[in-house]
């Protein structure tokens, strides 16, 4: 209980330290974004719409400690104001619209690259020295240094252009009703597919020789040994004594890895125009959009600091020294 208590008063500490990096740095920047805003009409405008503007979008010129209670008190009842680029949206509404589409397809790429990796880990350090300990590695690595970009294009090219067996662009087709039918799950399916297996391709060779070297390591460890000579049968000494210890680091790499989910996604749908969180940042940044920018850093921040507590929560499971600070 110590344990979780000190990592959830961390996390809280977190999130307030983002939150307040996320107040500071947008004010640090030169000008005032309603004026930005107000400069895209070109004049065309009566002075008086800029306080208009101004009272709409939430900006103040109370002095900055009183701002900065005002926001705080926002972002904690999720007003995290209106977006210039798809005004009258709010933030929060746009971000819950895109945020599903980049957790489904990212998140599920990613478990996937890293529960098959680790299997094929675990498999590979078990039967060593053996035709696919020495094939696998070199392949997958060898597909993971190939440019994430250039990959995504061949892809495309191959099975979306010449083929025609996949969709080429979006998450799903304009002309099906969303909704929870077959046609609909259907489309977002068929056109996940392509982002999906770039992904799991980019990222599967790590999870691989991660979980072959720890296996490695372990089997060499005393216990192991011991297990093995009084006759422990080989799945049970893979997965009891072996893999257990072995995976912990695994499980510190997944918490880093699905924390840039959120973040880590802006290539990946820009090359598939797949609408995602990743899109909607390089649209909000691209068009000057200060509230949208503020949310979705904001969004990501938080993501990655609760999924670290949690895991260190399963950490801590694992391995209980973690929970006594102890080494034995």
């Amino acid at each position: 209980m110590r344990y979780f208590l000190k990592r959830l008063g961390f996390l809280i500490f977190s999130i307030w330290a983002a939150m307040t990096l996320n107040f500071i740095l947008p004010r640090m920047m030169p000008g005032n974004p309603a004026l930005i805003l107000f400069g895209r009409f070109q004049g065309k405008l009566p002075p008086q719409a800029l306080k208009s503007m101004e009272l709409e979008f939430g900006f103040s010129h109370a002095p900055m400690i009183i701002q900065y209670f005002q926001y705080l008190g926002n972002m904690v009842t999720g007003n995290w104001g209106i977006s210039y680029t798809y005004f009258p949206l709010h933030v929060t509404s746009l971000i819950a619209q895109y945020l599903p589409w980049t957790i489904g397809a990212v998140g599920i790429a990613t478990v996937f690259s890293a529960v098959i990796g680790t299997f094929l880990g675990i498999w590979i350090a078990w039967r060593r020295n053996g035709i696919m300990d020495r094939v696998l590695p070199i392949v997958t690595m060898f597909m993971q240094s190939i440019p994430y970009n250039w990959s995504s294009f061949v892809l495309l090219y191959i099975f979306g252009f010449s083929l025609s067996w996949l969709p080429m662009y979006h998450s799903y087709s304009a002309n099906t009703t969303i909704g929870f039918n077959g046609p609909f799950i259907s489309s977002v399916i068929s056109h996940g597919i392509l982002p999906v297996v770039t992904i799991f391709i980019s990222g599967v060779s790590g999870w691989i020789i991660g979980m072959r070297s720890n296996m490695i390591n372990t089997l060499g460890e005393d216990y192991v040994t011991f297990a093995e000579a009084k006759g422990v049968s080989p799945r049970r000494l893979i997965f009891s004594y072996a893999a257990r210890n072995a995976m912990l680091p695994q499980i510190t790499s997944i918490a880093i890895v699905l924390g840039s989910v959120v973040g880590g996604s802006i290539l990946m749908e820009q090359v598939f125009s797949y609408q995602g969180i990743g899109f909607l940042l390089n649209n909000a940044t691209s068009s000057e959009d200060y509230p949208l920018v503020q949310g979705i850093f904001l969004i990501i921040a938080i993501v990655t600091l609760v999924l670290n507590f949690v895991i260190d929560m399963l950490y801590s499971r694992l391995d209980p020294r973690v929970r006594t600070g102890g080494a034995n």
